[in-house]
C-alpha cells in the first residue's frame, strides 16, 4: 500500500439518496450522438456508469488509437499491440509539448503454436480505477496492467506465445543478465531500456528493429533507464519484482487521502510523485480554506451605501430583463449571478430585495428541475450514466458538448450554486427540490460505490492529477484538457455550500476536499510566476497564466481566443468572482503581476468591456489581499 496523506479538509461520501428510496432520475435520454462503449468495455463494466473523462478515455472513442499520458509514459494501443514512448519535450512562447514517439511496441506473435484461438481480435477494457486501467487483448493472451506514476509498464502473458517487442529506432545493442530475467536495451536515440521477466527466458533479434520473447509466459516490465548513472538501474533492479495491478484513491478519515495499490509480486512498489503531490505531502497544512457564503474578509460599512445603490438597481433589473437564453452554460451562469446578489444583500443588510431575488430564482431553476423548461432540460443517459441535455442529446455542439460529457461540472456548477442559495433562503423551497438538487450534484461530485449509483465516481476530477479534466467524449491527440480553473473550483464550492444549505456534512466536507485541490491544482499548473523553474524558460517570460492544459500539453491560447488575448485568458480562470475567488488568487505577488501582464492586452483594438472587467477585478482582488495582509 502507497500512502499519500494528511490533506486537509477531509472528504467523504455524499449521499446516494436523500430518503430511504432510489435517488432521483431525469426523464431518460434517446441520444443520437453518443458513442457505443460496448466496444471498448468488458461485459461485466456496462451494467456501471462509466467515466467520461478518463485519463485512458482516449482508449475508449473512436478506434481507441490515440495515446494518453500516465506520468511518465505516453501509451498508445491498437486492435493488437501496444506502444509506449518516453515522451520528448518542445516549447516555445506560446506552448509546451510532449511528442509521442512509440519507442517500444509490445504484441504478440501471430504465428505462435500455441496462440489462443478467439472470434474477438480487438482489445478490451477489463477493468478500471481511480489510479489504472488494465488493458486485455483476448486473442493475444496478452494483459496489461497500467498504473499511473508507475516506471514500469507490466504485460501479463497468460501463456506460451511468441511476444514481439519492436522499435521505430534503431537496436543498437541488447543483452541479457546470467539469470536471464533481465535484458537491457540500447537504442539510438540515446535511450536506454530494461525488461524483466518472471522467469527464466531468451530474448532474440528477429529483425533489426524487433526483439522476440519465444513460447514466453509470465510477466515482462519494461521500464526506461532514466539516466546513465548506475543507481537508475539498480533502483528499477531493486523493485521490479513488485507490480500494481490497481490502484484506488481512498478517502479513509478525516484529512487524509490514501492512494492503495492492488500489489503482486514480492518486496515494495516503486512508484513516482508529482510536483503537486510533492508540495502537498510536504505540508500537512496546505490546503486549509474557508468554506463560507460571504466575503471572507467582510465589507467595511463605509461601503454599504454604495453597494445598496447598484445592488438595489442589479435587483430591479432582474424583473425587467427575464433569461432568454436555452443553452444550459448561459442559463446557469445568469441564475448564479442573481443568486449572487442575494448574498451580498444579506451581507450589507438590504434584506427586503431578497424575495424579488428568491422568486426570481424560483421561477428560474423550477422548469429545469421539474422537466417543464421549453426548448432544453436535463434528461438521464443510461448508456455511460450521467446527465446530458435535451439540445445536447441531438447536437454535439449544442451547450458547449453538454451532451457529450463536456464541462459538465461547469455547467452544473453554477446551477447548484443558485439551487443552494435558493434552499438556503426558502428552506420549504430547498426541501421541495432537494431529489433533483442532489441528483444534479451527484454527477460530477458522486465519491461513492459505481454499482450503487446513477453516476461514476467523480466524472471529472482526476484523482492522480488533483484537477478536474473537462473535454468529454472527445478524442485529441494531446489527452484530456480543461481551460477554466476558476469554473472548476466554483463547481466543487458550489457543492459546498449545497451541503451548508442542507446541513449535510459529508457533501459540505466532499465539496470542501476538491474545492480545496483544484486550488491547489491551478496555482502549480496554471498559474506561471515570474522566475518560475516548472517549465520552460521561454514559455514562463511570456505567460503568467496558461490558457488550455491539456495531458501532455501547456497552451497559451485559449479555445475562443488567441495568445495575445491576455485579458480573456486572466477572465476565464478568474469568473466567477466569489469568496472563493480570493483564496484562488491568494498569492499577492502573482495576483500584481498577472494583473500588469494583462493591462498592456487592453489596449488592443476591439477589447469587449466585459472582458476587460475581468483585468480590473484583478486589481480590485489584490486590493483585498493587501488590505488583509496589512490587518
Amino acid at each position: 500500500m502507497t500512502t499519500f496523506s494528511k490533506l486537509s479538509p477531509t472528504l467523504s461520501l455524499i449521499p446516494h439518496t436523500t430518503s430511504s428510496s432510489s435517488p432521483f432520475q431525469f426523464p431518460p435520454a434517446e441520444s443520437t450522438i453518443l458513442p457505443d462503449p460496448s466496444s471498448f468495455f468488458s461485459a461485466n463494466l456496462l451494467t456501471t456508469p462509466l467515466p467520461t473523462n478518463s485519463f485512458f478515455q482516449n482508449f475508449a472513442l473512436n478506434n481507441g488509437d490515440k495515446p494518453e499520458y500516465f506520468h511518465p509514459y505516453s501509451i498508445n494501443s491498437s486492435s493488437s499491440s501496444l506502444s509506449l514512448s518516453y515522451p520528448s519535450l518542445s516549447s516555445t512562447s506560446a506552448f509546451i509539448s510532449q511528442t509521442f514517439v512509440p519507442d517500444l511496441t509490445i504484441s504478440a506473435s501471430q504465428t505462435s503454436a500455441n496462440l489462443a484461438t478467439t472470434n474477438n481480435s480487438s482489445r478490451v477494457i477489463s477493468s478500471f480505477t481511480d489510479l489504472s486501467v488494465t488493458l486485455d487483448f483476448p486473442s493475444s493472451n496478452l494483459r496489461f496492467f497500467l498504473a499511473r506514476g508507475s516506471p514500469y509498464v507490466t504485460c501479463n502473458v497468460s501463456s506460451p506465445t511468441a511476444v514481439s517487442i519492436s522499435t521505430i529506432h534503431a537496436i543498437l545493442e541488447s543483452y541479457s543478465s546470467n539469470s536471464k530475467t533481465k535484458f537491457t536495451v540500447q537504442l539510438d536515440n540515446n535511450q536506454t531500456w530494461v525488461m524483466y521477466t518472471s522467469s527464466p527466458t531468451n530474448l532474440t533479434r528477429s529483425s533489426p528493429s524487433t526483439l522476440t520473447f519465444d513460447g514466453y509466459s509470465g510477466n515482462i516490465r519494461i521500464a526506461l533507464v532514466p539516466g546513465s548513472d548506475p543507481k537508475y538501474a539498480a533502483i528499477l533492479d531493486r523493485f521490479s519484482s513488485a507490480y500494481p495491478v490497481s490502484g484506488e484513491a481512498v478517502f479513509t478519515k478525516p484529512f487524509t487521502l490514501e492512494y492503495k495499490w492492488e500489489k503482486y509480486g514480492r518486496g515494495d512498489l516503486l512508484m513516482l510523485a508529482h510536483p503537486l503531490h510533492l508540495q502537498l505531502l510536504s505540508n500537512a497544512t496546505v490546503l486549509e480554506i474557508s468554506i463560507t457564503w460571504h466575503s471572507i474578509g467582510g465589507v467595511k460599512q463605509a461601503s454599504y451605501p454604495e453597494i445598496v445603490s447598484a445592488l438595489r438597481r442589479d435587483v430591479k433589473a432582474l424583473s425587467k430583463t427575464p433569461i432568454t437564453t436555452a443553452s444550459s452554460y448561459f442559463y446557469g451562469k445568469l441564475v448564479a449571478r442573481a443568486a449572487r446578489l442575494a448574498l451580498i444583500a444579506e451581507e450589507v443588510n438590504c434584506l427586503d430585495v431578497v424575495p424579488a431575488i428568491r422568486k426570481y430564482l424560483a421561477d428560474a431553476i423550477e422548469p429545469w428541475l421539474d422537466g417543464t423548461f421549453s426548448g432544453n432540460g436535463f434528461l438521464y443517459d443510461p448508456k455511460w450514466g450521467g446527465l446530458v441535455t435535451q439540445q445536447g442529446s441531438t447536437d454535439r455542439g449544442a451547450d458547449f458538448g453538454f451532451g457529450v460529457y463536456n464541462d459538465h461540472h461547469y455547467h452544473l456548477g453554477y446551477f447548484v450554486y443558485g439551487i443552494s442559495v435558493l434552499a438556503k433562503i426558502d428552506r420549504a423551497w430547498g426541501s421541495k427540490y432537494k431529489p433533483q438538487a442532489y441528483s444534479l450534484a451527484a454527477d460530477f461530485i458522486n465519491i461513492g460505490n459505481q454499482s450503487n449509483s446513477n453516476f461514476p465516481r467523480l466524472r471529472c476530477f482526476d484523482l492522480y492529477k488533483l484537477h478536474s479534466w473537462a473535454g468529454g467524449l472527445a478524442e485529441f491527440g494531446d489527452g484530456r484538457d480543461q481551460e477554466s480553473t476558476s469554473e472548476a473550483v466554483n463547481a466543487y464550492y458550489s457543492a459546498a455550500l449545497m451541503g451548508l444549505a442542507y446541513g449535510d456534512t459529508n457533501l459540505f466536507n466532499s465539496g470542501s476536499m476538491l474545492t480545496a485541490l483544484e486550488i491547489q491544482a491551478a496555482q502549480m499548473w496554471w498559474h506561471v510566476r515570474e522566475g518560475d523553474t516548472l517549465y520552460e524558460e521561454e514559455f514562463t517570460k511570456e505567460n503568467r497564466i496558461v490558457g488550455i492544459l491539456w495531458a501532455n500539453k501547456r497552451d497559451s491560447g485559449l479555445w475562443f481566443a488567441p495568445q495575445e488575448a491576455k485579458e480573456m485568458r486572466l477572465g476565464i480562470q478568474l469568473l466567477p468572482i466569489s469568496p472563493i475567488t480570493e483564496i484562488l488568487f491568494s498569492d499577492d505577488g502573482f495576483a500584481k503581476e498577472i494583473v500588469e501582464w494583462a493591462l498592456p492586452a487592453l489596449s488592443r483594438e476591439g477589447v469587449e468591456e466585459g472582458w476587460e472587467g475581468f483585468v480590473y477585478a484583478g486589481f480590485m482582488i489584490r486590493m483585498v489581499l493587501r488590505r488583509r495582509l496589512r490587518a
